[in-house]
Protein backbone atom coordinates (compact mmCIF):
# COMPACT_ATOMS: atom_id res chain seq x y z
CA UNK A 1 0.00 0.00 0.00
CA UNK A 2 1.00 3.05 -0.97
CA UNK A 3 0.89 5.13 2.28
CA UNK A 4 0.86 8.64 0.85
CA UNK A 5 -1.61 8.03 -1.87
CA UNK A 6 -3.91 6.33 0.63
CA UNK A 7 -3.60 9.01 3.06
CA UNK A 8 -4.75 11.56 0.07
CA UNK A 9 -7.21 9.46 -0.76
CA UNK A 10 -9.56 9.66 2.40
CA UNK A 11 -8.40 13.16 3.14
CA UNK A 12 -10.69 13.42 -0.29
CA UNK A 13 -13.62 11.01 0.92
CA UNK A 14 -13.14 13.39 4.54
CA UNK A 15 -13.20 16.74 2.43
CA UNK A 16 -16.25 15.98 0.93
CA UNK A 17 -17.81 13.80 3.91
CA UNK A 18 -17.34 16.88 6.46
CA UNK A 19 -18.53 20.00 3.69
CA UNK A 20 -21.33 17.84 1.59
CA UNK A 21 -22.77 16.45 5.40
CA UNK A 22 -22.38 19.48 7.22
CA UNK A 23 -20.63 18.24 9.68
CA UNK A 24 -18.83 20.71 12.41
CA UNK A 25 -15.56 18.66 12.49
CA UNK A 26 -11.83 18.49 11.98
CA UNK A 27 -9.72 15.69 11.05
CA UNK A 28 -5.90 15.24 11.28
CA UNK A 29 -4.49 12.74 9.42
CA UNK A 30 -1.19 11.51 10.23
CA UNK A 31 1.21 8.54 8.47
CA UNK A 32 3.20 6.52 10.60
CA UNK A 33 2.39 7.95 13.82
CA UNK A 34 3.74 6.54 16.99
CA UNK A 35 2.05 3.15 18.36
CA UNK A 36 -0.73 4.48 20.89
CA UNK A 37 -1.08 1.04 21.94
CA UNK A 38 1.09 -2.49 22.30
CA UNK A 39 -2.17 -4.27 20.31
CA UNK A 40 -2.28 -1.42 17.34
CA UNK A 41 0.15 0.05 15.29
CA UNK A 42 -1.78 1.42 12.53
CA UNK A 43 0.18 3.30 9.85
CA UNK A 44 -2.38 5.28 8.68
CA UNK A 45 -4.21 7.33 11.78
CA UNK A 46 -7.13 9.72 11.65
CA UNK A 47 -8.28 11.74 14.69
CA UNK A 48 -11.47 13.59 14.66
CA UNK A 49 -12.40 16.64 16.81
CA UNK A 50 -15.00 19.47 16.99
CA UNK A 51 -18.48 20.13 17.94
CA UNK A 52 -19.54 17.48 16.52
CA UNK A 53 -17.76 14.95 17.43
CA UNK A 54 -20.54 13.44 19.98
CA UNK A 55 -22.26 11.73 16.48
CA UNK A 56 -19.17 9.98 15.61
CA UNK A 57 -18.82 8.81 19.39
CA UNK A 58 -22.60 8.17 20.07
CA UNK A 59 -23.90 4.31 20.08
CA UNK A 60 -20.47 3.15 21.10
CA UNK A 61 -18.72 4.82 18.36
CA UNK A 62 -20.94 3.25 15.18
CA UNK A 63 -20.12 5.85 13.22
CA UNK A 64 -16.62 6.41 13.60
CA UNK A 65 -16.31 2.63 12.86
CA UNK A 66 -18.65 3.06 10.02
CA UNK A 67 -16.03 5.92 8.63
CA UNK A 68 -13.41 3.79 9.23
CA UNK A 69 -14.83 0.93 7.09
CA UNK A 70 -16.09 3.41 4.45
CA UNK A 71 -12.38 4.47 3.87
CA UNK A 72 -10.85 1.01 3.91
CA UNK A 73 -13.50 -0.09 1.52
CA UNK A 74 -12.44 2.97 -0.96
CA UNK A 75 -8.94 1.80 -0.64
CA UNK A 76 -9.73 -1.39 -1.27
CA UNK A 77 -7.77 -2.73 1.44
CA UNK A 78 -7.55 -7.26 2.03
CA UNK A 79 -8.83 -7.99 5.45
CA UNK A 80 -5.55 -9.04 6.80
CA UNK A 81 -4.34 -5.00 6.17
CA UNK A 82 -7.24 -3.77 7.90
CA UNK A 83 -5.23 -3.03 11.21
CA UNK A 84 -3.14 -0.50 8.86
CA UNK A 85 -5.71 1.98 9.01
CA UNK A 86 -7.04 3.53 12.19
CA UNK A 87 -9.89 6.40 12.93
CA UNK A 88 -10.54 7.98 16.32
CA UNK A 89 -11.95 11.18 18.01
CA UNK A 90 -11.02 12.46 21.24
CA UNK A 91 -8.82 9.34 22.15
CA UNK A 92 -11.98 7.10 22.75
CA UNK A 93 -9.86 4.26 21.02
CA UNK A 94 -7.23 4.09 23.65
CA UNK A 95 -9.62 4.23 26.41
CA UNK A 96 -12.27 1.41 24.52
CA UNK A 97 -8.40 -0.22 24.94
CA UNK A 98 -7.80 0.40 28.22
CA UNK A 99 -11.57 -0.59 29.23
CA UNK A 100 -11.15 -3.98 27.50
CA UNK A 101 -7.49 -4.68 29.52
CA UNK A 102 -9.49 -4.44 32.70
CA UNK A 103 -12.37 -6.09 31.86
CA UNK A 104 -9.58 -9.06 30.48
CA UNK A 105 -7.90 -8.84 34.11
CA UNK A 106 -11.60 -9.08 35.74
CA UNK A 107 -12.44 -12.09 33.30
CA UNK A 108 -9.25 -13.95 34.13
CA UNK A 109 -9.60 -13.73 37.64
CA UNK A 110 -13.31 -14.99 37.68
CA UNK A 111 -12.02 -17.62 35.13
CA UNK A 112 -9.12 -18.63 37.85
CA UNK A 113 -11.72 -18.75 40.59
CA UNK A 114 -14.74 -20.83 39.30
CA UNK A 115 -12.57 -23.17 36.43
CA UNK A 116 -15.76 -21.87 34.10
CA UNK A 117 -15.62 -20.14 31.03
CA UNK A 118 -16.53 -16.66 30.78
CA UNK A 119 -18.42 -14.53 27.78
CA UNK A 120 -17.44 -11.13 26.82
CA UNK A 121 -20.17 -9.03 25.41
CA UNK A 122 -20.37 -8.93 22.10
CA UNK A 123 -17.90 -6.36 20.24
CA UNK A 124 -15.88 -5.98 16.91
CA UNK A 125 -13.56 -8.16 15.37
CA UNK A 126 -10.72 -5.39 16.08
CA UNK A 127 -12.02 -5.57 19.89
CA UNK A 128 -12.33 -9.34 19.68
CA UNK A 129 -8.61 -9.07 18.44
CA UNK A 130 -7.40 -7.19 21.11
CA UNK A 131 -9.00 -9.21 23.97
CA UNK A 132 -7.20 -12.46 22.43
CA UNK A 133 -4.21 -10.74 22.52
CA UNK A 134 -4.45 -9.47 26.51
CA UNK A 135 -4.41 -13.46 27.18
CA UNK A 136 -1.70 -14.57 23.98
CA UNK A 137 1.00 -15.13 27.73
CA UNK A 138 -1.76 -16.56 29.70
CA UNK A 139 -0.90 -20.35 29.81
CA UNK A 140 -3.26 -21.33 31.81
CA UNK A 141 -6.22 -19.35 29.79
CA UNK A 142 -7.52 -19.82 26.17
CA UNK A 143 -9.62 -17.90 24.70
CA UNK A 144 -11.91 -18.40 21.25
CA UNK A 145 -14.58 -16.37 19.41
CA UNK A 146 -17.83 -17.80 19.05
CA UNK A 147 -21.41 -16.31 17.96
CA UNK A 148 -22.03 -14.58 13.92
CA UNK A 149 -22.20 -11.03 12.90
CA UNK A 150 -22.87 -8.78 15.56
CA UNK A 151 -23.61 -11.50 17.89
CA UNK A 152 -19.94 -12.53 17.78
CA UNK A 153 -18.16 -12.23 21.18
CA UNK A 154 -14.34 -13.75 22.96
CA UNK A 155 -15.11 -16.56 25.67
CA UNK A 156 -12.30 -17.04 28.14
CA UNK A 157 -11.62 -21.02 29.17
CA UNK A 158 -9.41 -22.33 31.52
CA UNK A 159 -6.63 -23.74 29.12
CA UNK A 160 -7.67 -27.66 29.94
CA UNK A 161 -11.71 -26.68 30.25
CA UNK A 162 -13.60 -29.89 28.76
CA UNK A 163 -17.51 -28.87 29.01
CA UNK A 164 -19.89 -31.38 30.62
CA UNK A 165 -22.68 -32.36 28.47
CA UNK A 166 -22.33 -29.47 25.85
CA UNK A 167 -22.29 -25.72 26.01
CA UNK A 168 -21.83 -23.95 29.53
CA UNK A 169 -24.34 -21.04 30.51
CA UNK A 170 -23.56 -17.75 28.99
CA UNK A 171 -22.31 -15.10 31.34
CA UNK A 172 -21.04 -11.65 30.08
CA UNK A 173 -18.85 -8.90 31.01
CA UNK A 174 -19.94 -5.99 29.43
Amino acid sequence: MDKLAAANRINEFLQCLVTDGGFHLKYRIVVDPPPNSEWEKPEIFVDFSGPDSALLLGRGGELLRALELLALEILRLPLAEHEKISFDCKNQRSLRFEELRLAAGVAAEKVRQTGMPYHFAPMSSRERRMVHLAFRDQTDLRTESEGEGLNRCVVLYPADYKPAGGKPARRTIP
